[in-house]
């Protein structure tokens, strides 16, 4: 009697692994080959975290201790040892929870972070308080909680780019099909493949109509998935069609789950929109109301609070860089230093968003002219060496440093820190009846716009991100983008 390879034996036991069955744990540890990954990568998370919150409340305690003239740095690195236990659990436990120490592919990002350190630091504070400590100030928990941020996220990020950088290094990619209909799988798949070094390989698609050409290779048909897993050696099946038949879908996962293939569905519309659809009871078949996205009580309050405080601290920072600018602005070239530009606001209505001047003083009256060389798409006007833009201002326009005298816009209640920007009278009327729903609430200095590839996206794209912003707004959501603005105006990443 013959004996089947060891190999091929235990091939066929994982292509029939079922992810939704329970296994003894023996057999499991002996299945799940990547057990020891998933080992080192949680434990390499839990170290990572560990320094960054150490040194994110030694550095508060030095800083404190400095400030007072108190410094005696053995006395702070002793009181950092003694905290560090309690926050670092809490902490540890709150990133479990959000998700933080999944896989790579369904690990979240910096929101989360910012969310799970904040409730770090209320429980602290809380706890502290119960255990009958006082305190003259509590800087030492919101101080701890600026440089947790910080060096949490920075870490995270190297541990990011070092680790992705040894998977390509090693030949890893997740591989995967898509399944939809012609423009859905084009859209997916060109997106999934965009970048020097994507996670993702796209090895084909598996259309529900006839063939589409979109320069993917087509697997077959859906009656044939079983035989594309096992043929390709599938991670993933991706779901590209908002209109998918129910009935093969969920087909479709049965199949996947059942031969441990993860199943992804790529976002529509009312995907996205459902996030904030509120049940209405009483009726015959359950509905949910789409209610407008708007800020309104405690949700404006929060953001006003947040938006003057944070204004209020950058104008004061950011004041040496404000004047320097405008002293370049008045030494290089005539006209006036602040640039009035009537743009419409929240509602449409139009107010004056306030701009360092980067163009000469008759730029206005030669746009016309230069209509016919715009480099961007739908309604936007943009030009990347604009011959009316001045050198300084080339610089200030840039690093987006002409932006900064609409801090004032948001202290007067015309602007928000973080929302949709506000676009010029031309654009405006350029603009089709479904963009206009991103004029709902205040125009912002920043947004998604900022941090997700700025003037390389396509008009809808960057009108869809707008929408997306108001579906889920936060104050974690806001802090995430002031924050990941910074590196995206020093990569100067699509800014012109």
């Amino acid at each position: 009697m013959s004996v089947p390879p060891l190999d091929s034996a235990m091939d066929r036991v994982l292509s029939q692994r079922d992810m939704r069955a329970r296994r003894p744990p023996a057999l499991g540890f002996l299945l799940r080959l990547d057990t020891a990954r998933r080992f080192a990568r949680i434990g390499s998370l839990l170290t990572v975290d560990f320094v960054a919150i150490f040194g994110a409340i030694l550095t508060a305690l030095v800083l404190k201790a400095y400030l007072r003239d108190h410094w005696n740095f053995p006395r702070s690195l002793g009181e950092a040892r003694h905290s560090v236990a309690f926050a670092y659990l809490v902490a540890a436990l709150l990133f479990a929870r959000s998700g933080l120490y999944a896989e790579r592919a369904a690990r979240p990002g910096l929101t989360r972070i910012v969310g799970s350190l904040f409730q770090t630091m209320v429980v602290t504070v809380i706890f502290a308080l119960v255990q009958g400590e006082h305190f003259s100030s509590y800087y030492i928990f919101y101080g701890t909680l600026f440089f947790a941020v910080a060096y949490v996220s920075g870490a995270r990020y190297v541990y990011e780019r070092v680790t992705g950088a040894a998977l390509r290094a090693a030949g890893y990619q997740r591989r995967a099909v898509i399944v939809g209909t012609g423009k859905h799988i084009e859209a997916v798949g060109h997106a999934l493949q965009d970048g020097p070094h994507p996670a993702i390989s796209v090895v084909g698609f598996i259309s529900l109509v006839p063939r589409p050409d979109n320069g993917l290779r087509s697997l077959g048909r859906l009656e044939d998935l079983d035989d594309i897993i096992a043929a390709h050696r599938l991670d993933e099946v991706i779901i590209a069609d908002p209109d998918f038949p129910q009935r093969e879908a969920v087909d479709l996962v049965a199949q996947c789950h059942q031969r441990g293939v993860r199943v992804r569905v790529a976002p529509s519309t009312m995907e996205i929109l459902i996030h904030r659809a509120e049940f209405v009871p009483g009726q015959t078949v359950p509905l949910f109301e789409l209610k407008p996205p708007v800020f309104d009580g405690i949700d404006f309050a929060v953001k006003r609070i947040f938006d003057v405080t944070v204004a209020s601290l950058l104008l004061l920072v950011l004041s040496p860089v404000l004047a320097v600018s405008a002293l370049l602005i008045r030494l290089t070239s005539r006209g006036p230093i602040v640039y009035r530009s009537i743009r419409p606001g929240i509602g449409g209505v139009p107010f004056a968003c306030l701009k360092f001047r980067t163009m000469y003083r008759d730029a206005d009256q030669q746009q016309m002219d230069l209509e016919s060389l715009n480099e961007a798409t739908g309604a936007l006007f943009k030009i990347k060496d604009d011959p009316r833009m001045t050198p300084v201002g080339r610089v200030l326009r840039r690093f987006s440093l002409d932006e900064l005298p609409q801090l004032l816009n948001v202290l007067r209640g015309e602007m928000s820190l973080v929302g949709p920007r506000p676009l010029p009278q031309r654009d405006f009327e350029h603009l089709e009846e479904w963009h206009k729903k991103r004029y709902l609430v205040l125009p912002g200095i920043t947004g998604l716009w900022q941090v997700s590839g700025r003037s390389d996206l396509d008009f809808d794209d960057l009108v869809r991100l707008d929408f997306l912003y108001l579906e889920r707004w936060s104050v974690f959501l806001d802090l995430t983008i002031l924050v990941k603005t910074i590196p995206a105006v020093f990569t100067r990443r699509g800014s012109y």
